[in-house]
């Protein structure tokens, strides 16, 4: 083909602007392709979240880190709640996720609040779940709860959970676990019910062996502060609020004798700091004997069922509706919160593709001096520290503490400090939804 009067004239340039020009189409190719990329991380999330029918058991595969091979699956409601919570719902020894959903009405509840469930399955012969393993008894040890960490975390992020509302639950073996994720991740779990299990660390072994025959008989005996120990050292650098505990046995249990139910209820109130003696007590059916101990009302720090005459299979339903009313999910949306403190916080967010700033200012809104403040929160799954100014920052995911910079850690009546920090996020830029001053929460807006 010959060329055309323009083509020629394009071949005339001079140099130094064909050169220019080279480079400009360059950028501009290399920012198109940018643009997509960035969208496509962004899809993504959405996509998975089409992909999982509603209402209907799904296996999940490729989440995330699965070190002993767990196999996940997932239970959607047809209708969601914005910023949904998420319940990990653990089966007990032989048997599977399938078998825990439909064994079990967390599934049921699930439509009726608008939660999400993720079933946990164990795929080594025994069916029962890794609690003792020294992997398995420290954050990110490896094992089981590095799985169903993963199983979280691609939940949090598909489905945009709240980060302050992730429960575990679990029945015998799963009940074990469930004591075990809430040590390893106290920064990500809220609460727990565990049915006919025991204390974190009493199954422990360092044999290879899955079974704790001293633990299994009840007569693994420590001092409450011996048993707290155990959950503080999974997670030696865990600052933050503790989740809560309820915890359920028969007396008559043959396979984890009933005294673990002491023994889990002395490890967790010493990990709340509350007293032994309870604060509450009730008896909500025939036989069986509730205490609370640390509060009285429904979301107490530690709630114990005792189920006289029960043996280990002492599951039936209702109960789950019972754990469910215990996490606060037995209504639509978000559990109420804890009545704010004298102090508010305001954040707001700059966010790009993978990265934000926030700017947090936090104000005494109460009639006394505040000498030393910590400020904990919680931020959204896949948002990751980089770094921050006006405070010290403790952890950089999951429950962050701050604590003051030398030249403004006091407080006085309604004076305010600002901080801030800049962070990495993998589709989520949410600024937390809730602040506590030295452990009291704060009103937010």
């Amino acid at each position: 083909m010959s060329a055309t009067p323009r083509s020629a004239a394009r071949r005339r340039r001079p140099a130094a602007l064909t050169a220019v020009a080279v480079a400009l189409t360059a950028l501009l190719a290399a920012l198109t392709m940018a643009a997509p990329a960035a969208g496509a991380r962004a899809a993504a999330p959405a996509r998975a979240a089409a992909e999982v029918p509603a209402a209907t058991l799904t296996r999940i595969t490729g989440f995330g880190a699965n070190p002993s091979g767990l196999e996940m699956y997932l239970y959607v409601p047809e209708t969601v709640t914005d910023r949904p919570a998420v319940v990990v719902a653990v089966h007990y020894c032989t048997g599977s996720g399938p078998a825990m959903y439909s064994g079990t009405e967390y599934a049921r509840l699930a439509d009726r609040y608008g939660f999400i469930v993720i079933y946990p399955s164990v795929t080594r012969a025994s069916k029962c779940f890794d609690v003792s393993s020294p992997q398995a008894l420290r954050r990110d040890g490896g094992s089981d709860p590095v799985g169903i960490k993963s199983m979280v975390d691609w939940v949090s992020q598909t489905y945009r959970a709240d980060p302050g509302r992730i429960f575990a639950t679990g029945i015998s073996s799963g009940a074990m676990m469930t004591n075990v994720l809430l040590g390893d991740y106290p920064d990500v779990f809220a609460a727990g019910a565990a049915f006919a299990g025991v204390p974190f660390g009493c199954f422990a072994t360092t044999d290879g062996s899955e079974w704790n025959s001293a633990c299994a008989a009840g007569t693994v005996i420590r001092t409450p502060r011996q048993w707290g120990d155990l959950v503080r050292g999974a997670h030696p650098g865990h600052t933050g609020p503790r989740p809560r505990m309820q915890v359920w046995h028969g007396t008559q249990d043959q396979t984890l004798r009933y005294p673990n139910l002491g023994e889990e209820i002395k490890q967790w109130t010493d990990v709340h700091g509350v007293s032994q003696t309870p604060a509450f007590t009730d008896s909500p059916q025939p036989g069986w004997t509730r205490t609370r101990y640390g509060g009285t009302g429904d979301r107490a720090p530690v709630e114990a069922i005792s189920l006289a005459g029960a043996g280990h299979d002492l599951y039936a339903s209702g109960m789950g509706e019972r754990a469910i009313a215990f996490f606060g999910l037995d209504a639509a949306g978000p559990a109420p919160q804890p009545p704010a403190g004298p102090c508010k916080v305001t954040v707001t967010t700059i966010a790009w593709n993978t990265g934000l700033t926030a700017s947090v200012t936090l104000t005494n809104t109460g009639t006394t001096t505040v000498n030393g403040w910590k400020l904990t929160f919680t931020l959204p799954a896949g948002q990751t520290l980089t770094g921050g100014w006006g405070a010290t920052y403790a952890s950089a995911s999951g429950t962050v503490t701050a604590t003051p910079a030398p030249y403004n850690g006091t407080l006085a009546p309604n004076a305010g400090v600002t901080l801030g920090y800049q962070a990495t996020h993998t589709g989520d830029s949410a600024a937390p939804s809730a602040f506590a001053l030295n452990g009291t929460a704060c009103a937010t807006g």
